[in-house]
C-alpha cells in the first residue's frame, strides 16, 4: 500500500504535471513545424532565406562559439523548427526583466561596496597582476578586495557542519541562508531547528533556495511550511509549466551570512551525503571556507541583491552591515593577505567566473592546481589549460572516479586526451566522487566557491566564489590538494584507449549538446 501511495503521488504529483505540460508545449512547436513543412515545396526560398538571416544573426550575437554553434545546427537541420524555436527563445520577456532588475539592485548596493582606497594600494605594492584583477572585478563584476579577513578552510562536508551549526547558535541579529540543494535529513533537520530556536530568540531569519528542490526534494509550498515558523522564506524561479529561457538560470550559490561579520562558502548543500551522513556515489569530497571580518560585506550585498530580486518594498542595507567586527574567531582562522568574495551572474554577459580561472590559469608560474566535479569545456578555457601545462606550469585536474551523472562523466572523458597530450594531468578520486570547486596556484592564490568548469556554472548559473591572495589559508587549501591525491588514480593516455569505445563516441557526439548541460 505504501509503495502504491507512493507511486500514485508521483504520477499525480506536480513534477508530473510540469513535464507533461512542457512537453505538450514542445508538441505544439514540433506540430507547427510539421505543418509549415507541407508547405515547404511552395515557399522553399522564403525558407531558405530565413534561415540563413538567422544564421548571420547568430554568428554576429555576442556570445561564446560553442553556445552559436549550439544553435546554428538545429536552424540548418531543421530550418522551420529551428528557426521558430530560436526567435522564441530570443523574445523571452521575463530574463530581460530580471536582468533589469539585477541591474538595478547592483547600483542601488554600490555605495557600500566602494573599495577601499589603502587596500587598493597595499594590493598594488604586491602584486601589479592582482591589481589589474581587481580593477577588472570591480568595475565588470562589483565586488572589491579587503584585508582585515580571517579565513577558515574545511576540507570535507562534515568539518564545516559542525562549525556552521555553532556559529548559527551564536546569531544575535540576522542569518542569511542561500543554497542550490536543501533536502529533508539529519542536516537540514538540525540546521532547522536551530533557526526554529534563533527565531524564538528574535533573530530574524532569512532562507532562500533554488525552485528545482520543488521538484522531487521539497514540497512545492515549503516556503509557507517556515513561514508559518517565523522563518522568511522563498523559492528561486520557481519551475512552473511554461517554456521560458530564465527558468534554465538556477540559483547555484551556497551562502551563510551570520549577523554581517561571518559567511560561509564553497560546494556544500544542505542534505546529507554532502556530510557523508548518506552514502551516494561513495565517499563525497567536498569543500568550503568561514570567512569573517570586512569581507563579509560582499556575502552580505551578494544576498541581499538576489532576494530583492522579487522583492519590491525598499531595504534598508544599512541594517545589515557589521561596523565594528567583535567577531569570536576560531583558532584555525588564517589572518593576513586578500581577500575577494564575488557573485557571478548570467544575465549581465560578464563572464567573471571564467574570467578568474581564466586569469589564475595564464599567470601562474608554478602550479594549477584544481578540484572540480564536471570538466565540460569551451574552447578557451581548454586553450588555457593546455597553455598552462605547455610552458611548463605544473596542471593537475583532479576528477570523480564515481560520477553522479553518467552523460557529464563521458562528456569529460572526450577530453581527457586532448588535455593529457598538452601535458595536462588528470586524476580521478577512486573513494568516490568529487564535489568541490576549487582552484590553488604557486603557493599565492587559490579560489573556493560553487563555479564549476561547466557550461552551466559558467554561463547559465547564478554563482558565487572567494579569492584568496597571499593569505595563508592558500596554504591549506594546496594542502588539502595533497592529501586528497594520495587517494587518486592517474588517467593515462593508455587508459583512455582503453575506455570503451562507445563511451568514447557518446562523450564526443554529446559535444554537440555540451552548451545546454
Amino acid at each position: 500500500m505504501k509503495k502504491a501511495r507512493k507511486l500514485l503521488r508521483i504520477v499525480f504529483g506536480r513534477t508530473i504535471f510540469v513535464v507533461v505540460f512542457l512537453l505538450i508545449q514542445l508538441g505544439i512547436l514540433f506540430a507547427g513545424m510539421r505543418w509549415l513543412s507541407e508547405y515547404l515545396i511552395y515557399f522553399y526560398w522564403v525558407y531558405v532565406l530565413f534561415g540563413a538571416l538567422v544564421v548571420i544573426y547568430i554568428l554576429n550575437e555576442d556570445a561564446n562559439p560553442s553556445f552559436k554553434m549550439a544553435w546554428i545546427v538545429p536552424v540548418l537541420v531543421f530550418p522551420v523548427f529551428g528557426c521558430l524555436f530560436y526567435i522564441f527563445i530570443q523574445l523571452q520577456v521575463a530574463t530581460k526583466l530580471i536582468a533589469k532588475r539585477q541591474k538595478m539592485l547592483a547600483k542601488e548596493t554600490e555605495k557600500w561596496l566602494e573599495q577601499e582606497k589603502n587596500t587598493a594600494a597595499r594590493l598594488a605594492e604586491a602584486d601589479a597582476g592582482e591589481v589589474n584583477l581587481a580593477k577588472y572585478m570591480k568595475q565588470h563584476g562589483g565586488f572589491p578586495v579587503y584585508q582585515n579577513t580571517a579565513v577558515s578552510y574545511f576540507p570535507l562536508g562534515e568539518d564545516k557542519f559542525e562549525v556552521l551549526k555553532r556559529e548559527l547558535r551564536a546569531a544575535k541579529h540576522f542569518i542569511f541562508l542561500e543554497y542550490f540543494i536543501v533536502e529533508p535529513g539529519i542536516v537540514w533537520n538540525s540546521i532547522l531547528e536551530i533557526l526554529e530556536e534563533k527565531v524564538k530568540e528574535g533573530v530574524e531569519v532569512r532562507m532562500m533556495y533554488d525552485g528545482m528542490c520543488s521538484l522531487v526534494l521539497l514540497p512545492y509550498h515549503y516556503p509557507k511550511e517556515l513561514q508559518a515558523k517565523g522563518i522568511h522564506c522563498k523559492m528561486f524561479s520557481p519551475i512552473k509549466p511554461a517554456l521560458s529561457t530564465h527558468q534554465n538560470n538556477r540559483d547555484h550559490r551556497k551562502i551563510v551570512v551570520i549577523d554581517g561579520h561571518t559567511a560561509f562558502t564553497g560546494g556544500i548543500n544542505l542534505a546529507d551525503e554532502y556530510m557523508n551522513l548518506k552514502v551516494r556515489f561513495g565517499h563525497w569530497k567536498d569543500t568550503a571556507v568561514m570567512i569573517k571580518g570586512d569581507a563579509v560585506k560582499s556575502f552580505t550585498m551578494m544576498f541581499l541583491q538576489m532576494w530583492n530580486t522579487t522583492e519590491r518594498q525598499p531595504e534598508n542595507y544599512e541594517r545589515y552591515l557589521c561596523k565594528d567586527m567583535p567577531c569570536r574567531m576560531d583558532g584555525m582562522m588564517r589572518t593576513g593577505g586578500f581577500v575577494m568574495p564575488y557573485g557571478d551572474s548570467p544575465l549581465d554577459n560578464e563572464h567573471v567566473g571564467e574570467s578568474v580561472y581564466l586569469d589564475i590559469l595564464y599567470r601562474a608560474e608554478k602550479y594549477v592546481h584544481i578540484m572540480t566535479p564536471y570538466l565540460i569545456l569551451d574552447h578557451e578555457m581548454e586553450v588555457a589549460l593546455c597553455y598552462a601545462a605547455k610552458r611548463g606550469v605544473e596542471t593537475v585536474i583532479l576528477m570523480p572516479h564515481i560520477p553522479d551523472k553518467l552523460y557529464a562523466y563521458l562528456l569529460a572523458r572526450s577530453y581527457y586526451q586532448e588535455l593529457i597530450r598538452a601535458g595536462v594531468q588528470i586524476y580521478e578520486y577512486t573513494p568516490g566522487f568529487v564535489h568541490a570547486k576549487m582552484f590553488a596556484s604557486d603557493d599565492k592564490r587559490a579560489v573556493v566557491g560553487t563555479i564549476n568548469l561547466d557550461y552551466r556554472s559558467l554561463y547559465l548559473h547564478f554563482e558565487c566564489a572567494a579569492y584568496f591572495y597571499q593569505n595563508p589559508v592558500v596554504l591549506d587549501v594546496e594542502r588539502d590538494f595533497q592529501e586528497t591525491l594520495k587517494k587518486c588514480q592517474k588517467i593515462t593516455l593508455q587508459e583512455c584507449r582503453r575506455f570503451p569505445a562507445w563511451k568514447r563516441f557518446a562523450g564526443r557526439a554529446l559535444r554537440l549538446f555540451a552548451p545546454l548541460m
